[in-house]
């Protein structure tokens, strides 16, 4: 018996019980679906989390107090001063470039608009370390620090806020009360780190002498984070440990005592993103794939009440002379098609559910584009045949093994 007459039979077979057919898919259709599904937003996630850490540029290392964020956010004693991060920039030969960063929040005005924001105060060298690109007007620059000028430059998200679609350069905004004049906006970052596209970026110089002049400890100006640009990739080890060793140092930490402050290697903290969400993925697939053998199970229990339905017609076919195998192909290629037209469905869900949750996500504000790869498709579709042929394979042995005299007295 050929294959394609073998299709053909099935299909008839399948259409002559179409809701019990229908009802039988629904498992595989379900189970394909959130495979699916969690496959192509895993994608979009990595896909995310490369463009965010790219943006962030390349040989990246954050110093942060030992009890805030990864970003420096969070509250906690302040352990780190300007003077660490000249220190690290004179001391260390594996660093290219040293930007500190000290952070608060203040009310910012323009016009009739205002909202509160977080001022970051930044050197010059903040540009080219922190790979902020500048959409109109100009950074912060050597001038601005050493004069101490009250310049601001805007995130893109706060540009918008405070003055819509007109260029913010060259005018007047008010921040904690005292007036600074906009030389810059910055291009978005987007939804990876946009923590960016909400800040004010103001010099260091100023922003320790109008916002926070309280921000002086006992070892000099307090920063929040201090970002460094390792030479190379290749460098981006020894400096940490040169920047480790200086700053134990300069903080009279002795040996065996904890440090208070943290290094961070961002190129480190991606692959440990990427692996977590890695094993996030899994587990969302494995969950998905235990509908697929809920409905493997509902393909071998149809399967087996197709052949007490059929031995008749199983006994008749192999009176006429029909083998064991062309009776163990027919029904093996029934359960294959039963999961196929399940995986096929499936995968049209799967899409509409990623489209959904695009255009919800983009409505909230996180936009990503919709994408189902090449892989997920040949994968999705591979799953349900096998397990239509695995799960009809039992039933299929079970109809070649029927004698055939038995059958035809069958009732």
């Amino acid at each position: 018996m050929k294959l394609l007459d073998c299709f053909s039979t099935a299909l008839r077979a399948l259409l002559g019980n179409k809701l019990r057919s229908a009802l039988t898919m629904l498992g595989i259709m379900i189970g394909v679906a959130a495979v699916i599904a969690v496959l192509s937003l895993g994608r979009v996630q990595a896909t995310l989390v490369e463009e965010a850490f790219a943006t962030l540029g390349s040989n990246l290392i954050y110093v942060i107090p030992r009890e805030a964020g990864v970003m420096g956010a969070g509250v906690g004693e302040a352990t780190l001063t300007l003077e660490d991060a000249e220190a690290i920039a004179r001391h260390a030969p594996s660093v290219a470039g040293v930007a500190p960063t000290a952070q608060t929040y203040a009310q910012v005005i323009a016009g009739r608009e205002r909202l509160n924001s977080l001022i970051a105060g930044v050197t010059h060298e903040a540009e080219w370390v922190d790979n902020y690109a500048v959409a109109q007007g100009s950074f912060i620059t050597k001038f601005d620090y050493g004069a101490r000028s009250r310049v601001a430059v805007l995130g893109s998200e706060v540009a918008k806020t405070l003055f819509g679609e007109m260029d913010p350069t060259g005018q007047s905004i008010r921040i904690g009360g005292r007036q600074f004049q906009v030389s810059g906006v910055l291009e978005s970052r987007g939804t990876g780190f946009g923590v960016e596209d909400l800040r004010v970026y103001i010099p260091l110089s100023t922003f320790y002498t109008t916002l926070a002049a309280s921000q002086t400890g006992s070892r000099g100006n307090n920063v929040d984070m201090i970002s460094v640009q390792a030479v190379s990739s290749d460098e981006l080890e020894s400096a940490e440990q040169e920047i480790t060793a200086i700053l134990r140092d300069l903080h009279r930490i002795s040996e065996g005592e904890e440090d208070d402050f943290r290094v961070l290697n961002m190129e480190s903290v991606a692959g440990q993103l990427t692996q977590v969400m890695g094993i996030l993925q899994l587990v969302l697939a494995g969950i998905a794939g235990i509908s697929l053998l809920v409905g493997g199970i509902g393909i071998m229990n149809i399967m087996l009440v197709s052949v007490t339905e059929r031995i008749r017609e199983i006994g008749l076919r192999k009176a006429v002379g029909a083998k064991r195998r062309d009776i163990l192909i027919q029904f093996l290629v029934e359960a294959a098609t039963l999961g196929l037209c399940g995986g096929a469905l499936g995968i049209g869900l799967g899409w509409i559910i990623v489209i959904i949750m695009s255009v919800v996500a983009t409505n909230l504000g996180f936009p990503f584009s919709a994408m189902l790869s090449g892989d997920a498709i040949a994968l999705a579709v591979s799953v349900a045949i096998c397990i239509g042929l695995i799960t009809g394979l039992y039933p299929a042995i079970r109809a070649a093994r029927l004698d055939p005299i038995e059958s035809l007295r069958h009732e």
